[in-house]
């Protein structure tokens, strides 16, 4: 296994250092040439010059251009309007409203604790009758993922009148996992005796034990079962929140690891490609 790590761990570093000099690429064409901005720059306080503003100028009889002045971004308020984003404090009492003592008793989230696992919330659409009614209440769809019963929770509030206008269950609905879902990921690849190969080349690029997902920057996905392609372990990935990790050591290389999915679920690691 650690062979086949190391050889994928080459290849990974090798792509990432073509996505940085790609990047490099893009960032030339896109952005002005130098000469053109010294030009825009020279129009403009020539111009300044002719009207008598920005005053000074620099040795060589040229006009100095005031510097730049970094403005606060505007506060935000407590509440928006119309299709205004949602506000911290708007997002932070639909969540507390959509959380009734029957969900919060009943679900689990990705810890096992009581509760569901929160996923996202955003702005939801108007009705079709409020599209041009410039009064109609403000929405929001608040997205939860009950690990007790392996279902996506969808509620919707009104933030005017403080009401969960609807509720929806789906289930084998497996949205972008959280943050907080790729750190139980790689907690339990970690401790899993799977994890052995993520583990030594943790050690090899640092120097030190990897004991927690914080050592690392994680990037993730789901997982959905294929007929065939995966061990029994993982074949009912999709009915349950299953992961593949993308790991990265902090200010080092990425480390393979994407033979395994963990299923949150259960708990559980498996390896594609292994009976």
């Amino acid at each position: 296994m650690r062979t086949a790590v190391h050889r994928h761990l080459g290849k990974l570093v090798a792509g990432a250092a073509i996505a940085v000099a790609a990047t490099a690429v893009m960032i030339g064409v896109t952005l002005p040439s130098t000469a053109g901005a010294d030009d825009a720059t020279g129009d403009v306080a020539a111009g300044q010059a002719a009207r008598g503003e920005g005053g000074r100028q620099g040795q060589d009889g040229t006009a100095e251009v005031p510097p730049a002045v970094v403005k606060e971004a505007p506060h935000e308020g407590e509440e928006g309007t119309g299709d205004d984003p949602l506000t911290d404090d708007e997002t932070e009492r639909v969540v507390r409203l959509a959380l009734n003592p029957a969900l919060r008793s009943s679900a689990e989230d990705v810890d096992g604790d009581r509760g569901p696992q929160r996923l996202g919330v955003e702005l939801a659409e108007p009705e079709p009758g409020e599209l041009d009614d410039p009064s109609a209440p403000r929405r929001a769809d608040v997205t939860f993922y009950d690990y007790a019963a392996d279902s996506l929770v969808t509620r919707t509030v009104n933030l005017d009148t403080g009401e969960v206008e609807r509720t929806a269950t789906q289930r084998g609905v497996q949205p972008p996992p959280t943050r907080a879902e790729s750190a139980e990921a790689a907690r339990l690849l970690i401790a899993d005796p799977l994890g052995a190969g993520l583990r030594s080349d943790y050690e090899d690029a640092t120097g030190k034990k990897l004991t927690s997902p914080d050592q690392l920057l994680l990037n993730s996905m789901v997982y959905r079962a294929v007929p065939g392609a995966q061990p029994a372990v993982l074949d009912d990935c999709g009915a349950h929140r299953c992961v593949r990790l993308f790991p990265k050591v902090k200010n080092g290389p990425w480390i393979d690891a994407r033979d395994f999915v963990i299923d949150l679920s259960t708990g559980e690691v498996g390896r594609l490609g292994r009976d």
